[in-house]
């Protein structure tokens, strides 16, 4: 007979996507918005219910917020936790990532013990996925992310799992008691409405103070990172919606293309998503002294590009800070060293390999505990990471061990008076805003694609250290799969999209128009759900959110879902037989007819415009 199973849910509240406003100061307006539980945390708690139950135990749900979150754990309640505890007090006010991880771990303690602590993948409004790390930190806990799928062994020593990583799955084992986030396939949401949330007892709910917790700080005493400006980063769309003719509306569409600049051709400026850095290379930053304040890159092995990208930051960086770039690198087992000579090109003045002493992979873990035991003696002023599963995991840990500021998915990186300010977006992508740490160390994680690497010139290679590492061990790599087409989407300049209406065996037809736009394929959520396309090709509200020149949409039906991920495309042209569909309220052109005959003659009209274009040019113009 298997042990009572006790599990903790982290739940959130989040403003209804589709009722997202920004006021005329920019910011986003909450009064009269209606709120939800974030959708990650609805997989988090019919996971935490199933589990509890299966194993005679109980499921806990915690959240902090307002007097109004108390909603979210009536329908965790309602859904079938045996309880909702709710951290509401006006101290806990202007609590970042860390000070929301650091008063939930203080009541997870008070509540538990728990075998299983469950949290989602990210919040939809802000899009970092770092309280369940930092929580996993604050614990001494292991953690995975992305679960989709989850087994718990008989003595409940250990959890098996499938994990969505970037660029495909990993299969795990992971000691318990742990703190795991939930992907969106592990399994059906949790939703009850307003009758089943008003029945819960209010005897299930109970509050917890500030002073229940102990002394804090909690709240925006306690919060090393502070929101400043922000930016309103609306982009109208044309609403052009052609007639007649399918083959009229083709080349009025092409024509309107060329004249919007969207082709690759012809010329004109992809969107501004944010940082100088993407519109193209700056100048390469002189090398400066080793005795000043660094800014450590932490490099995910495997990703060059990434590498590249996330070095060119931290050169820059290093120079304004006066001091010099540090790259650390996690040597996988067998894998290639690191070469000084291309990391100095890439703008690192020195490299810091960290290699295991067991021969097991270095994971994020043992990364953040490693980088931290060496901050204050390499004089770390600034630390950065890739915004990918890998770095979101190692800097939120390291951010929880060092007490620091961390801002998750930054697509700008400036400096102010000596400080670092980051800009990420949030609140799907309708405002972007610029945050600083008050801490001694500052932190980001950078979104993939949106800094520029170092251009090519000759720099001195990187000077080397070594440092050995035990790793933790309680998080074994069984397996890995890596999804075909992986290559990251942030970067295409022109996308093209399908819909559940394009048939996977039809693909093929869109190899030609695919060609002469150097078009990646993606997919609404129905697509990825059906297994047409890998996860990480879904775009929308919990998939991609992209910004190409070009966004070509083909038998997509345009819900808002999907279509906030497309909010900074610079041109989006929709292709639907439905006159009526909502695709074309998204859409600066729209072509009514069939994406079959559609496709083939855009494919023509665009490869015609492609040789005009070339031919101009050879001739001068």
């Amino acid at each position: 007979m298997t042990r009572p199973f006790s599990v903790a849910v982290l739940v959130k509240q989040v403003p209804l996507a589709e009722d997202f406003r920004l006021g005329g100061d920019g910011r986003l307006v909450r009064e009269g918005v209606p709120l939800e539980i974030n959708p990650y945390c609805r997989r988090a708690i019919a996971k935490g219910v199933d589990l509890a139950a299966a194993r005679g135990g109980r499921c806990v749900a915690f959240t902090l917020g307002p007097e109004g979150a108390e909603e979210v754990l009536r329908e965790a309640v309602a859904a079938g936790a045996a309880a909702g505890i709710h951290l509401c007090d006006r101290a806990f006010a202007g609590s970042d990532t860390l000070a929301t991880a650091r008063a939930l771990a203080a009541a997870v303690r008070r509540s538990g013990p728990f075998d299983l602590i469950l949290a989602g993948l990210n919040s939809v409004d802000a899009d970092t996925g770092q309280v369940a790390p930092e929580l996993a930190e604050l614990l001494g806990l292991p953690f995975a992310s992305g679960v989709r799928a989850l087994e718990i062994e008989g003595d409940a020593a250990e959890a098996k799992m499938t994990c969505e990583r970037d660029d495909g799955t990993a299969e795990l084992l992971v000691a318990l008691p742990a703190v795991l986030s939930a992907a969106e396939r592990l399994c059906p949401p949790a939703k009850f409405g307003p009758a089943e949330r008003a029945a819960v007892p209010a005897a299930r709910i109970t509050r917890l103070r500030a002073a229940d917790l102990g002394p804090g700080p909690w709240g925006a005493a306690g919060s090393p990172t502070r929101v400043g400006e922000v930016r309103a980063f609306e982009h109208r769309r044309e609403s052009r919606i052609l007639a007649g003719p399918l083959a009229v509306q083709v080349r009025a569409a092409a024509a309107r293309l060329a004249e919007r600049g969207a082709l690759p051709w012809r010329g004109g400026s992809a969107p501004a998503t944010g940082p100088s850095q993407a519109s193209g290379p700056a100048p390469a930053p002189a090398r400066t002294s080793a005795g000043g304040p660094a800014v450590i890159a932490v490099l995910e092995p495997g990703r060059p590009a990434l590498a590249a990208e996330l070095l060119g930051a931290a050169a820059r960086l290093a120079a304004d800070a006066g001091g010099p770039a540090v790259a650390v690198w996690a040597e996988p087992p067998g894998g290639p060293a690191p070469d000084p000579a291309e990391l100095g090109a890439r703008g690192a003045d020195h490299v810091l390999v960290l290699s295991s002493v067991t021969g097991a992979p270095v994971a994020e873990e043992d990364v953040a505990v490693a980088v931290a035991a060496r901050a204050g003696g390499l004089n770390a002023w600034a630390i950065l990471a890739p915004s990918t599963s890998f770095g979101r995991h190692a800097a939120a840990r390291l951010a929880a061990r060092l007490g620091a500021g961390l801002t998750g998915d930054a697509i700008e990186l400036t400096t102010d008076r000596g400080r670092l300010v980051a800009w990420k977006p949030a609140f799907a992508g309708r405002l972007v805003a610029a945050i600083t740490a008050r801490s001694a160390v500052q932190m980001a994680t950078l979104r993939p694609g949106a800094f520029a690497p170092l251009p090519p010139g000759r720099r001195a290679a990187a000077t080397r250290s070594a440092a050995s590492v035990a790793p933790a061990g309680a998080v074994r790599e069984i397996g890995r799969t890596r999804d075909a087409g992986s290559a990251p989407l942030v970067r295409a300049g022109c996308v093209l999209a399908v819909g559940a209406g394009v048939p996977p065996e039809d693909y093929a037809e869109l190899d030609a128009l695919r060609e002469v736009l150097g078009a990646e394929l993606v997919g609404t959520r129905k697509v990825t759900d059906r297994g047409w396309l890998p996860r990480n090709r879904q775009v929308g509200l919990t998939g991609h959110s992209l910004a190409p020149r070009l966004y070509l949409a083909l038998g997509v039906s345009g819900k808002f879902n999907h279509l906030v991920g497309v909010r900074q495309a610079g041109t989006v042209l929709a292709v639907n037989t439905d006159p009526q569909a909502p695709v074309f309220g998204g859409a600066d052109i729209g072509i009514v007819g069939d994406w079959r005959e559609a496709a083939g003659l855009l494919a023509e009209a665009l490869a015609a415009d492609r040789r005009s274009a070339a031919e101009r040019d050879r001739r001068g113009g």
